[in-house]
Order: C-alpha cells, then structure tokens, then sequence
C-alpha cells in the first residue's frame, strides 16, 4: 500500500515539475491557434474607372451567449431583438425567443445571421450586447470574400478569374499580384471543436492586393456584347467573338465572346477571339495581296483574267462565289468582289516557285507564332512551309485564300489594325497598369511588334481597296454615307473530321456545306483610323444567311455607328459649311427629269439609287433593285418604248 501511495506521489511530482511544461504546451497548442486573414484581391478596373470586378465582404455572425452577463443580456435583450428585426426581417419576439433559448443551455457558437455585407457587419457590430465585444458581448465575425463582377456576366472570360476552376483571363494571368499579403489572428477553441477570435485585434493585418487597370471601355463593351449577341440569337449560330482595338496604342476597348448553350442561351463559354485557332477564309486575302503588292509583282490596276469563276489546280477546284466569274477584273476588283479565282492565280503566278518567299511575308505580318498574351491558352497557329511534311502542291494556293491554315482572330485583329496604323504593327493588350492604394506602381506601355510591315505605297493602295470593298464590294451592304469604313468580309467552309451525322449517317472528313465561319475585319473611320475591328461567327444556321458581308458585317457597322454617335472621334466630322449653290443645281437637274413629259425609257446609269428609283416610278414604271450605290446597270436599254407597267431591273454598285 504504502509503495502505491509512493507511486502516485512520485507521478503527480513528474507531471507537476518535470513533464509539466511541455503538456502545457500541448493543451494550449490544442486549444489556441493561428488563423489566416486572407487579403482582399485587388480589383479590376475598366479605363474609365468602372468596376469591372471586386472582393466583397461576407460575414456570418455568431454570439458567444455565455460569455454575456445575464443581467447585461435581461437589460439589452429587447433592444437587441428589435434591431436584429429591422436588419434580418424576422419579428422581434423570434429573436428574443431564441436567445433565450440559446442562453439557456449555454451555446456558445449561436449563428445569428450568414452571408451580412461589410456595411451591416459595421452595423451590427453597434448593436446592443453586441458592441461590448468578443468577451463581454459575445460578438463573434466570421468573415470571407467573394468575387463579384459589376456589370455583370459581360467580357466574363477576358476578366477571368483565379480559384478552384483555375486561372484564366486577366485575373488568371496576374494572379500573383492580386493576391495581397494574408494577416493573422489567434482563435481559441471553444465546446464543440468551434473557435473564436481571442482579442479585438488582428496580430497582422492583411494588405490587400494590387488593382488592375484595364483598356477595357465600358460602353464600347456594351455595344459590342449587344450587337454580337443579337446577331447570334438571330442566325441562331453556335458561336462567335467580337473585339474592338485602339489603332495606335493597341489597348482592347472591348472583347466579347459567347458561345450558345444546349437551351439557345448565350453566354461566355471559352474566349474564342485569343483561344480559336482556325481557317480564316477570305480575311486573309489581305495578307495575299499585301504581299503581292508590296514585293512589286502586280498593282492595284494589273488586270486578272477569273475566267469563268472556276479552275482546277492538281484536280482540286477553287471557285468563285458569284456564278460566271467575273471575266478580266484589276487586282483592286479581285479583292473587292473576293474573287478566289483571281487571288488564287495571281499567288500561283508570282510564288509557285519561291513559296518561301510569301511565308515571309506571313511571318512579317505575324502569323507564324502565338502574340505572347499574359493571358493563358492562346491558340496555336498553323502557317505550313516547304520543308514539312504536310506541304503539298497546292498548299500555297490554298492559304492565298484562307484554307490550309489556321490562326486566332487577335492575330488576324493585329494584322489589319497595322494597315490601318501606317504600317506599325502593336501588341493587342488588355492591361493598362497596377495600382495600389490609388498609387500607380506598374504601367504597361504600348509594344511594337513590327516598327513597319510594308511600304507606304503599299499600304496606301491596301488601304483603299479595303474602303471600296465597304462602298462597291462584298461589304458594300454595310456602307453607309454618314461615316467611313474599310474592311473585307470573310465566309470559309469549315472543314469537319469523320462523324455520325444526325442521321445517323457516316460523314468522311472534309469541307462541309452546311456549316461555315463568317467573319468581318477592319477599321474605321477610313482615312484616319481610329479603331480596328473583327466579328467572327461560327455556324450561323445556312438557311438564315452565312455570308460574311450578312452575318458578320451588319455586327461590324452596328459597333462602328454606335462608337461614332457616342463616342468622340476628332478624325471625322460633318462638314458645316454647305455649298446651296450646288445642292440648287443638282436639284433643279433632277426636277427637270422628273417632270418631263417620257415616251422612252430614259438613260439613269450613273444616278443614285433612290433619285433614279423615284424618276421611273414616277413615269409608270415598276422597278426592282439590288445593290447600293449607283446605278451600274438597267434591264429597259435607254431609248426603248415606253410602256407604263413594265419592270425595271437596276443593280446599284
């Protein structure tokens, strides 16, 4: 008994004295720990100051109901209750209720209210009871962050984010600087394996991260993500992008891509306009007659005979979209009309036996290597040369026109924007630089990709032929007299790999002719450029339309006209000063026409589609038109018999 008795002493001395320190430690490791005060990302800026995404505060708030005093609770319960009930909505009664409830079997870790914004928390933290603090009061934040975006779903992918999903977009690719500097705070722990702040206090604040200001323009944002989606609603495509670019400083103004859901809904699924690499069709006939051009093997006036609008090279055919070709045309009439016969011919001429020769070209005009965005998962593209192994002998004549390679619609964006900005070709970007604390700590300056892609003379003559494309080509749907604009459209097979069709029929790889890829690039106003554009659409449903100059023009005007009305463009006005006197002329001419007394059908090439329209329905005639522009052409040869009724065919160019 008496060693026993021996043993315990000897036990408890050893725990006291000995061992004692060290389970000291243990427990007040196993009850008080360090907690992360995760810092506040930085937010995401447009250029003009609007938010374009944030950190927002939630709070879910607890109490600590023993640590209140009862009398402290009995004097402030009421009081409580009511505040509580014009905050959360319940009536002031549930409230008491419950805390009274929770008083009595002594919680410790009673939820009063989840997901409180910063302002309430600011609030509630004044409430009675509550504004005694943790240990008098029982007031216990548990606080987080969330990601919110503003404006909401709107250029969602070039914003990005960076969480469990991944990184992407803007926040992806400056994930390190917006981060922040995370603090710190002790917890205890309390009943029920719950902890709670120990002091008032945080033993390390957090820094918050940097903000992120971006070229982004809000309201030319808006007019692209509006006129790109009602366009895809209505050819009830399966995608499609559209971006507007600052011609001389490179800044992305406004990014928008959108791809259909299962249910006919759009939003933004992937950022096509960096990711999408893919056969460009008729948008790269620019590059082929920059080429050309700037290496002196043609101009703009050599003459290209398109035959019939059909030839076959290696048995392989190439065909123009217009039936019958267009017979002898310029170089200029090539382009505008996107005559794939001539450009085809005119490429095999001049490059069939030094094809390298045009590859430099291609690389010049940065097309053989991805841009280098921050932003990650840029597409790849494919430029093919001699020495692979895909190279065949019609390789060079196929890429003349857009097939056989593939590029991302930025890199086509970057190309057409160097026509337009004499010849400097600059990094599209998306960020104008890091700030912290309202203190600018990093600008990012405009990048010269290539100081000088070709000749003045070249792209002079580049220049005007992608206006006349807008005024008498392809895109002449989209000219309007009100403001300039150039550009070319592009429609491209898209080529499909073996599938089971809907039919359940087997379909071999190959071009398909249902599902094609419209497009439209360029820039404006025409003669001095202030914004370059490119609309890409995928799939438009045939049946609606698939042509570039129908699916994607329309989108490039909207976004031109809506920029040019709201917002400021000192390279183009109206002209204030009208000359009256020459109006009076025109008009006196017309007015003589009009009331003459017509027994033939008169001479109206040349006149402006609504006065001609309006003299030969005026003299009995009905009258069918196509095209804008001027009159190129009438049906009734001027000086046949007129009688009244006949039909009139015009076609205006």
């Amino acid at each position: 008994m008496t060693l026993f008795l021996l043993a315990i002493i000897f036990r408890v001395i050893n725990l006291q004295y000995v061992q004692g320190n060290e389970y000291r430690k243990l427990a007040t490791e196993l009850t008080i720990r360090q907690d992360t005060i995760y810092a506040n990302k930085g937010n995401v800026y447009a250029a003009d100051g609007n938010l374009l995404a944030t950190s927002m505060s939630k709070f879910n708030i607890f109490m600590d109901l023993v640590t209140v005093d009862g009398t402290v609770f009995e004097e402030n319960i009421v009081e409580l209750s009511t505040e509580l009930s014009k905050m959360l909505g319940r009536s002031s009664s549930y409230y008491q209720k419950r805390l009274r409830a929770a008083k009595n079997k002594k919680r410790r870790y009673f939820l009063i209210a989840r997901n409180i914004g910063y302002t309430d928390y600011l609030k509630m933290r004044k409430f009675p009871i509550f504004k005694l603090g943790v240990y008098k009061g029982g007031f216990i934040a548990k606080h987080r962050t969330e990601r919110a975006h503003p404006i909401g779903k709107i250029a969602e992918r070039t914003i990005g984010y960076d969480d469990f999903r991944g990184e992407a977009g803007i926040e992806g690719a400056f994930a390190d600087y917006m981060q922040g500097e995370n603090g710190l705070r002790w917890e205890q722990k309390i009943a029920k394996n719950q902890w709670k702040p120990i002091t008032d206090f945080n033993e390390k604040e957090p820094i918050d991260g940097h903000d992120i200001i971006t070229t982004i323009d809000v309201n030319i944002q808006d007019i692209t993500h509006h006129a790109l989606l009602r366009t895809l609603e209505s050819f009830e495509a399966d995608h499609g992008c559209a971006v507007v670019m600052e011609t001389a400083t490179g800044e992305i103004k406004a990014i928008s891509n959108l791809g259909r859901t299962s249910k006919g809904k759009y939003f933004e699924k992937r950022n096509y306009a960096v990711w999408e690499s893919h056969e460009p069709g008729s948008t790269f006939k620019l590059a082929s007659l920059m080429a050309a051009l700037d290496d002196k093997v043609v101009d703009t006036s050599t003459v290209i005979d398109t035959e019939k609008g059909r030839i076959y090279i290696h048995g392989s055919k190439v065909e123009d979209s217009h039936r019958g070709g267009y017979g002898k045309i310029s170089v200029a009439r090539v382009f505008e009309v996107s005559s794939n016969v001539g450009i085809v011919k005119m490429i095999k001429k001049h490059y069939d036996h030094q094809p390298e020769k045009f590859i430099e070209k291609l690389k010049a005009y940065g097309f053989t290597k991805p841009i280098g965005f921050e932003i990650k998962g840029e597409g790849i593209p494919v430029v093919p040369k001699p020495s692979d192994k895909r190279w065949n002998k019609i390789s060079l004549e196929w890429m003349s026109w857009g097939y056989g390679i593939s590029v991302t619609p930025m890199q086509t964006l970057m190309f057409y924007n160097a026509v337009a900005n004499n010849g400097v070709m600059v990094k599209p970007r998306f960020v104008k630089e890091l700030r912290r604390q309202d203190k600018t700590e990093k600008i990012f300056e405009t990048v010269i990709v290539n100081p000088k892609i070709a000749s003045d003379e070249t792209l002079s003559k580049v220049r005007k032929v992608m206006e006349n494309a807008v005024v008498k080509g392809t895109g002449r749907n989209i000219y309007s007299p009100n403001f300039s604009m150039a550009g070319k459209t592009g429609t491209a097979k898209k080529y499909l790999p073996k599938h089971i069709d809907e039919n359940g029929k087997t379909v071999y790889a190959g071009y398909s002719n249902k599902h094609y890829v419209a497009s439209f690039a360029g820039f404006f106003p025409a003669d001095k450029p202030k914004y370059s554009c490119i609309v890409v659409i995928h799939d438009p449903k045939k049946e609606k339309g698939y042509y570039g100059a129908t699916v994607a023009g329309p989108v490039f005007k909207e976004i031109a006209q809506k920029i040019y009305t709201t917002t400021p463009i000192d390279n183009q006005s109206v002209e204030d000063k009208v000359n009256f006197e020459e109006i009076e002329k025109k008009y006196s001419a017309y007015d003589d026409k009009l009331n003459k007394n017509y027994t033939e059908v008169p001479n109206v090439k040349g006149m402006s589609g609504m006065d001609a329209l309006s003299l030969l329905e005026n003299i009995g005639l009905k009258v069918k038109v196509s095209g804008v522009g001027k009159v190129e052409y009438q049906s009734l040869k001027k000086g046949e018999k007129l009688i009244k009724g006949n039909t009139i065919t015009l076609k205006l160019s």
